[in-house]
């Protein structure tokens, strides 16, 4: 899996990778040298605004890490089951919506992540946030179909997702936490999936009969393994050719953000996060990305991500302060791969199992241009979050913090249940993906698919009226 949070948009597009370019929250401005949060780019039409052209209604509820439409029918609704600024940004479209869902409903809970030492009580609240998350989309789902029709009803239950982010392995914490006083969060993530599946069945059985269900996971979750909180450092070791010592070294500008997570407990960034309106905590983020990084003597640097380590040079034509002569872009990719693969975690093992080259890789599209050069996959065993790295080569990197404080991270098993009512399947002609969900909607609801980059799974069965 290259790009995992690039599932999401192409979910809800049909448009490949190369096509939106976007893969992450925060993403890296080439024309500005800086990191911007992705609303700031352009991004496709999702599936509800292509069908909503032929006059088609959709209820929206939490499409996770998307923006809201410019133009639908129906009602779109975003942080119902939970708020969070990244993810999950509260938007109710139409606005009045908001005051009668509260009224029945009650408002939504806080589902705020904080990245870096894990701490008791922000834990407690973003489970009890998280278990409470699927009744309420339920709820709304219950309560809007009783009074309305719709040609299409989306629902995403992230509660899974943030869940297994947080909760799938939190025995890792148990010298941080006291699991004994807090039993609650060692059945965090058990809990959540219960949750997850009633709202799913009460979901279901409020359909209409005869209505076409897909269930689908866009990608899996397993043990974080991720060390992209050390890349800075390590990309800095190589570029630097080792001549450093590691006692004279210091943290490099772009781990900036990792240090500040490591400095500032997470009580007290959340307190602070909180009490900032979300566009400014959000603007906040980006600039803190890449701060103070010398561009007239950086080659390369880490691009912002949690999973895979994203590796870009600092390229003259590409990057507006670019310094690296593209023809000598490939040796330089070429001496930063073998460098970093010099790296070993504290038992000795490699600290990396694979480096690919995006431009192997074989992604088309206008947005290609705004992906890293390099892709670091990390070793897949866990390790301690404080233990460093170190080289023969390029000498001892120590860890800058925390990192995320994540103990699940996504994998490549994306899997999906397709439940024909009034379709029927239809035999794919190649592998099913992830982009084939928005061609399916609009070849059932007989919307045109042109420029879309996936197949239908399904044929309508009967004529649509």
């Amino acid at each position: 899996m290259y790009f995992e949070g690039a599932v999401a948009y192409s979910m809800y597009t049909g448009k490949a990778l190369g096509e939106h370019g976007l893969y992450y929250p925060w993403l890296w401005s080439a024309a500005e040298q800086r990191v911007r949060f992705f609303d700031d780019f352009p991004a496709p039409e999702a599936v509800w605004e292509r069908i909503g052209r032929t006059g088609r209604r959709s209820l929206i509820i939490d499409p996770y890490e998307m923006r809201p439409p410019q133009m639908m029918h129906g009602i779109f609704l975003s942080g119902w089951q939970f708020k969070n600024r990244v993810v999950l940004r509260t938007r109710f479209l139409p606005s009045q919506m908001e005051r009668w869902l509260v009224r029945e409903l009650g408002r939504p809970p806080a589902g705020e992540e904080v990245y870096g030492r894990p701490a008791a009580p922000e834990l407690l609240r973003l489970r009890n946030s998280l278990l409470a998350a699927p009744h309420r989309g339920a709820d709304v789902v219950e309560a809007i179909l009783k009074r309305e029709d719709f040609d299409l009803v989306w629902i995403s239950l992230s509660a899974a997702h943030l869940g297994g982010h947080r909760f799938f392995d939190i025995s890792r914490f148990s010298e941080e936490i006291n699991l004994e006083r807090h039993s609650e969060l060692g059945t965090a993530l058990k809990d959540i999936y219960q949750s997850v599946d009633e709202a799913l069945g009460r979901i279901i059985g409020v359909l209409p009969n005869e209505t076409d269900v897909i269930v689908l996971s866009p990608s899996g979750m397993g043990p974080n393994t991720s060390r992209s909180h050390f890349l800075p450092a390590m990309l800095e070791a190589v570029l630097a050719n080792g001549r450093t010592a590691p006692k004279q070294r210091r943290a490099p500008a772009s781990s900036s953000l990792w240090r500040i997570r490591a400095a500032i407990p997470t009580g007290l960034r959340s307190w602070i996060a909180r009490a900032m309106p979300d566009r400014w905590a959000l603007e906040l983020a980006a600039r803190l990305e890449l701060r103070d990084v010398n561009w007239a003597g950086t080659k390369g640097f880490m691009m912002p991500n949690d999973d895979a380590g994203y590796v870009r040079l600092n390229l003259c034509g590409r990057e507006r302060d670019g310094i690296v002569d593209p023809e000598k872009a490939d040796a330089l990719l070429e001496k930063i791969t073998m460098g970093l693969q010099t790296f070993r975690d504290a038992n000795g093992n490699p600290t990396i199992r694979k480096i690919h080259r995006v431009s192997e890789i074989g992604f088309h599209g206008p947005c290609v241009d705004q992906l890293p050069d390099l892709i670091v996959h990390w070793s897949d065993r866990v390790v301690t979050p404080l233990a460093g790295v170190s080289s023969l080569q390029f000498g001892e990197v120590s860890s800058p913090g925390w990192g995320t404080g994540r103990t699940g991270c996504h994998t490549g098993d994306a899997w999906a249940l397709l439940l024909p009512g009034s379709s029927k399947l239809r035999t794919p002609t190649k592998p099913p993906h992830i982009v084939d969900i928005a061609p399916t909607i609009c070849s059932v609801l007989g919307v045109d698919t042109d420029g879309l980059a996936g197949q239908s799974l399904l044929e309508p069965g009967a004529a649509i009226q």
